[in-house]
C-alpha cells in the first residue's frame, strides 16, 4: 500500500489525484494476494490457481479459502460468479468498482449468494 506521511490538511487540492489508488504502482496481483494471505494469517504453502472469468483475472487460494479479483471495474456478472463459488473470503481492490453504489452492490450480492463469505476491499 502507498505510504501516507502527511495529514489531510497538509495536501493541496491539485495533489488529490496522487491518492486515487492506495496500492503502490509497482505491485502486481500476486503481491496483493500474498499480502492478503499474510494479513489473514493463512499459510503460504497451500495450492493456488488463477482463471479468467469474462476477461478478469480471478485468483483462487486453496480451493476457496480466499478468492480475489484485483482488476479495475469488475462487471457484476463476474462478482456473481465469484460469489457462487461461496469462498470463505473474497477480496477486491477499491478500483474494482466504478462507483460507491457498485461497491455496496457487491456486499448485497455476497449476502444473497454467499452469506458466510467475508468480503474485503483494499
Amino acid at each position: 500500500m502507498n505510504d501516507v506521511y502527511y495529514s489531510a490538511l497538509e495536501y493541496k487540492q491539485e495533489q488529490l489525484s496522487l491518492f486515487e489508488s492506495n496500492v503502490k504502482s509497482d505491485r502486481t496481483d500476486l503481491d496483493l494476494l500474498f499480502g492478503c494471505l499474510l494479513e489473514w494469517g493463512l499459510p503460504l504453502s497451500l495450492p493456488y490457481g488463477s482463471e479468467q472469468i469474462e476477461g478478469c483475472t480471478v485468483h483462487n487460494y486453496n480451493d476457496g479459502d480466499l478468492i480475489a479479483c484485483f482488476d479495475e471495474k469488475v462487471p457484476v456478472s463476474v462478482i456473481k460468479k465469484i460469489a457462487q463459488k461461496q469462498p470463505l473470503r473474497a477480496v477486491f481492490r477499491d478500483s474494482s468498482f466504478s462507483d460507491s453504489p457498485s461497491k455496496i452492490n457487491v456486499e448485497e450480492i455476497f449476502k444473497l449468494l454467499a452469506p458466510d463469505t467475508r468480503v474485503k476491499v483494499i
